[in-house]
């Protein structure tokens, strides 16, 4: 089945997922969930592993964008089609250049996959996923992110559960969890 992916041409339903053992040489991690599910700690642990660069999707928003969500307003999908097609330019780019990368995105709506999943084969999630109790205390423990705690129940009441994602129980420890997406990708660890 095929879905209009908004101003996009439309992308299949289904959701790839990478072999293991497959060449990881041209591989995007996308490590996805609710805000403060781990995905930013999570995806600079992975980096350090793997030797990969990491991105934080949040980089990819506009202005516009990050002063909406620090006042506590929900985004709208307008406002994120322009911000999901920079992340999609990002993944076809790195994978064009036969490199690997993982990316930090909430990517809680099934459309907004699809429009990531644009950027080719070899673009894969990994839902990092815990309950609202859990991520709420981390949220109150955090400092300095623009995101508003508040916002919280938004993003689980519009999290679409993915059908073809590794979902990673985000109760153990960083390194708990990489080890986990690391071993279930089958992906080599940095050898320096």
């Amino acid at each position: 089945m095929l879905v209009e992916a908004g101003p996009r041409e439309p992308v299949a339903e289904c959701v790839r997922t990478h072999s293991r053992g497959e060449d990881a040489a041209r591989m995007i991690l996308i490590l996805m969930g609710v805000t403060g599910s781990g995905k930013s700690t999570i995806g600079q642990v992975l980096s350090k592993q793997l030797g990969w660069e990491f991105r934080d999707a949040d980089d990819f928003h506009s202005a516009a964008n990050v002063e909406k969500m620090r006042a506590g307003i929900p985004l709208t999908d307008e406002d994120r089609w322009p911000w999901l097609e920079s992340i999609r330019a990002y993944a076809e780019a790195r994978l064009k250049a036969g490199q690997s990368s993982i990316v930090a995105c909430s990517a809680l709506k099934k459309v907004y996959r699809q429009v990531l999943l644009g950027g080719g084969p070899g673009v894969n999630f990994v839902h990092l996923k815990g309950d609202a109790s859990l991520i709420g205390d981390r949220l109150a423990q955090r400092r300095g992110h623009f995101m508003n705690p508040k916002l919280l129940q938004s993003q689980f009441d519009t999290l679409e559960q993915p059908d073809n994602a590794f979902v990673a129980d985000i109760s153990g420890t960083p390194e708990e969890i990489a080890r986990a997406i690391v071993a279930h990708f089958n992906l080599p660890a940095k050898t320096s």
